[in-house]
């Protein structure tokens, strides 16, 4: 397999018949009978499908039936969190409302907290919030923060 990226990730499962069989899959790990016709794909449509998600590494076959990979199952809670913020979007808009305002009112961080607490339904996107707003860190226009290699790399340096 060549190198394997975000975008080729995604694209395995950026339909909405490709998610469903993915999500069948982690759901019913190893029953994967008559999923062709549970989800209304031509045999053609089904295979090229499996095929891609095999390819990226989210499924294996093993005696017959799918499950998914080491790799299928973070992906698989990654995509979990992305359904969890679709069910919040609203709240999360009024989030980024308040972070607005407290941007130019220096709103205190324990009110900022105390708004996440009792706003967000659900501890992964609590943290996620909390994290990111009580790590802020300044960056200059010349400077790109990755945030999980803790490192800052000027442009300049380039």
């Amino acid at each position: 397999m060549t190198s394997l990226t975000v975008a080729d990730t995604i694209n395995a499962i950026s339909n909405d018949k490709s998610l469903a069989l993915f999500n069948h899959i982690a759901l019913e790990a190893g029953n994967s009978d008559n999923l062709k016709t549970r989800l209304g794909l031509t045999r053609k449509q089904y295979y090229s499908r499996m095929s891609d998600l095999i390819n990226v590494g989210l499924v294996i076959r093993n005696n017959g039936k799918y499950f998914l990979t080491s790799f299928g199952k973070v992906v698989y809670e990654a995509q979990m969190l992305i359904g969890k913020g679709i069910q919040n979007y609203w709240k999360l808009k009024a989030i980024d409302s308040i972070e607005t305002f407290s941007a130019h009112n220096q709103l205190p961080i324990e009110e900022y907290n105390r708004f996440i607490d009792t706003l967000v339904d659900g501890n992964d996107i609590k943290d996620i919030l909390l994290k990111n707003h009580n790590n802020k860190i300044a960056v200059t226009p010349n400077e790109i923060f990755y945030e999980n290699q803790g490192l800052i790399h000027s442009t300049r340096d380039r």
